[in-house]
């Protein structure tokens, strides 16, 4: 369900009450871990942690490159967390890490769906949110494009 909020409250205001806890409590985990050089904005009609134009400019839509985002679908909510999604390996280690949690995986091409935010490792997204500053998810983003010259 994409949303037309133009700010993060705006969207969250617009969720029913327990949607809007849950992702207030997920957004909390993020922030708090979200390496210097990202920026939370509305984005794609969901909350996005991305990596402002201003830091690379050369995307191939012109939109802000997206490392993480929030979103209250029709059946779930998701965390979308594209900076594993790029990596094969780190795919595949956070996939064990959140079976090893005990809690039900559902993911998707980019993302990780729950019902409830007891469903979610919150621990789990925390840290995954603070393994790649910027320039690290630059040079992932680059090398999943197969982008020459790109940063090591």
């Amino acid at each position: 369900m994409k949303s037309d909020a133009a700010t993060v409250a705006e969207y969250l205001a617009g969720l029913p009450p327990d949607r809007r806890t849950a992702l207030e409590i997920v957004r909390r985990t993020i922030l708090d871990n979200l390496p210097e050089g990202y920026e939370e904005a509305m984005n794609w009609g969901m909350i996005t942690y991305q990596v402002p134009l201003a830091t690379y400019p050369d995307t191939y839509n012109g939109q802000p490159l997206m490392y993480a985002a929030l979103a209250s679908q029709k059946h779930h909510m998701a965390v979308y967390l594209t900076g594993i999604y790029s990596s094969e390996t780190a795919r595949r280690e956070f996939e064990a890490a959140y079976r090893a949690t005990g809690k039900r995986l559902d993911v998707g091409k980019s993302c990780v769906r729950f019902r409830r935010l007891d469903d979610l490792p919150l621990d789990l997204i925390g840290k995954v949110i603070a393994s790649q500053d910027v320039a690290a998810f630059i040079a992932t983003y680059e090398k999943a494009k197969g982008i020459p010259g790109s940063r090591k």
